[in-house]
């Protein structure tokens, strides 16, 4: 539902306010966009969507606390015709899996060139799902090369607690992030390994290094190898 002028009303969520106000500043100077409201969490988001009620939210999944896969699940649930649109550095096509599956619109990637959201945008404004060229491409050599993700098998609020424990959160921070039980957040994290056949954190770390869950920066490889020797120590 535009506004009286037949502006699309936007939320924005993303807990950078430097990048908030860049994009906020782009859609401002396009006439049939208005900025309405603003979250820089995903618990946040929540909260200020039931209030604004915008058009279309523009969703950022890294942020303090939940992420917004899990913001954007929740979104749905309260409001089935909810138009997000995921604005993100991570160029892994498992994220927009997981963010499609729960229930995002259109997926576009902060390495694009400016136009790329605005076209995205009037995608998902039109009623169309909308993917960047980047992800866009991933997902066609992955279907090509008949090689799903491994962490597609697993569900949104699934996904959210991989990312936590990636983090390096533990299952009573996840638990009380999430609001759920301690033996839930522990069962759900038994449930993810089962999935991606794996049998420890270390095995996990190496998979999402593969999947591109996780950038294979310096500091995560050596935080790794860290963590590998460790675990190889106790063995001995």
């Amino acid at each position: 539902m535009a506004d009286a002028g037949g502006r699309t009303r936007v939320m924005l969520v993303d807990d950078h306010a430097i990048v908030r106000e860049g994009y906020r500043s782009l859609l401002q100077k396009q006439d049939r966009l208005q900025v309405v409201a603003e979250a820089d969490n995903g618990a946040d988001a929540y909260r200020v969507y039931k209030a604004a009620k915008p058009d279309l939210v523009i969703m950022d999944l890294s942020m303090p606390g939940i992420g917004g896969v899990e913001a954007i699940r929740r979104i749905r649930q309260w409001d089935k015709s909810a138009r997000i649109l995921v604005f993100t550095m991570h160029q892994s096509a498992a994220y927009a899996v997981q963010a499609i599956k729960a229930g995002a619109r259109g997926f576009v990637t902060k390495s694009n060139p400016p136009d790329a959201l605005l076209r995205a945008i009037a995608e998902v404004m039109a009623g169309r799902i909308a993917l960047s060229p980047d992800i866009d491409h991933e997902l066609a050599i992955n279907r090509l090369a008949d090689e799903p993700s491994a962490v597609d098998a697993l569900s949104p609020r699934e996904f959210e607690i991989l990312r936590m424990l990636l983090a390096e959160k533990s299952v009573d921070e996840i638990a009380n992030t999430l609001h759920i039980s301690v033996k839930t957040a522990a069962n759900t994290r038994y449930q993810i390994r089962a999935k991606l056949g794996v049998a420890s954190d270390i095995e996990l770390v190496r998979l999402a290094l593969r999947q591109r869950i996780i950038a294979a920066s310096r500091t995560v490889r050596l935080a790794l190898r860290q963590r590998i020797i460790a675990a190889e120590d106790i063995g001995s």
